[in-house]
């Protein structure tokens, strides 16, 4: 399966990260030493499910480096037409790809397993659009404090992922409606609206559970969706505030840090040890001389 990139943001003077980039990539933030798309592409490096990489809104010259071939494609300046040039791209590749990999560039802690498991989980089944969520507990339990935005269901208060799999038709089909829930996604309440009243209704008074919305969904679009639920909560963790900058910066410098040597206290130099060998040795007697005895009176 093919993994579009999107790392075209670049933050405006109104955006919590813009002390950060001043008009630089927020992709190309550091963190821990390198670049935070680098985190994501070493992860996808690392996957056994991910043929190719499309990354949309940087360029070469940006000298990131990745285990699979790596396709740059100019920033289309909107989130869906960003989407349909990657998917249109992985088709180009190999016309015959069914699926593509959706992933956003600040996703940095990401790992390779969690990568091969979403696709392995969504090739289960034969939907059009799977959508990752996380269970408030799983966030909080491995992020505490990272303030992220939940959407409170019957059953569960989840946040949404920012790595998902697509078919690639839905860049084809729907597009308006895409388009108002991309421009919508950091607001479930808005999302609920564009899929009517009812629905925000269901989703306001806490009525409907994880599937109900889902099926909801689905049958207002037209598409068969399927909600995927995180067992991790690296997937779901995204920057866009300076505290999980800085919490990112933090948890992956301590990744990074190389297993702590065995005190050099406690290791002896061969000629040390032979030396402390030697002292512990019993006396040889010398040769051609015996020990006196005693003679009897």
């Amino acid at each position: 399966m093919d993994a579009v990139v999107t790392a075209g943001g670049i933050p405006l003077p109104h955006d919590p990260l813009y002390t950060y980039t001043r008009g630089e990539s927020k992709a190309m933030l550091d963190i821990a030493g390198k670049p935070m798309i680098q985190w994501t592409l070493d992860a996808l490096g690392d996957a056994k499910n991910v043929d190719n990489i499309i990354i949309i809104g940087l360029s070469p010259k940006s000298n990131l480096k990745c285990r699979k071939p790596l396709y740059y494609l100019s920033n289309q300046g909107k989130m869906l037409d960003n989407l349909i040039v990657g998917v249109n791209k992985s088709l180009e590749l190999n016309p015959k790809n069914k699926y593509v990999l959706l992933v956003s560039s600040d996703i940095p802690a990401i790992k390779g397993d969690m990568v091969d498991w979403l696709i392995t989980t969504c090739m289960e089944t034969s939907d059009d659009i799977y959508y990752g969520v996380c269970p408030r507990e799983v966030m909080e339990a491995r992020y505490p404090g990272s303030k992220r935005t939940y959407t409170k269901l019957k059953d569960m208060e989840v946040c949404g992922a920012d790595i998902n799999v697509s078919h690639v038709r839905m860049a084809s089909e729907h597009l308006g409606m895409w388009e108002t829930l991309i421009a919508n996604r950091k607001n479930p309440v808005a999302q609920a609206t564009v899929m009517g009243w009812d629905t925000l209704y269901l989703l306001v008074t806490r009525q409907a559970t994880l599937q109900d919305f889902v099926k909801r969904v689905s049958q207002r679009v037209g598409i068969k969706g399927r909600a995927i639920v995180w067992p991790y909560a690296e997937p779901c963790m995204d920057v866009d505030k300076p505290n999980q900058l800085e919490m990112m910066r933090a948890d992956l410098a301590k990744q990074s840090k190389p297993a702590p040597r065995k005190s050099q206290a406690n290791k002896k130099p061969a000629a040390a040890k032979k030396s402390a060998a030697k002292k512990k040795a019993p006396a040889r007697k010398p040769a051609g001389k015996s020990t006196p005895v005693a003679k009897k009176k």
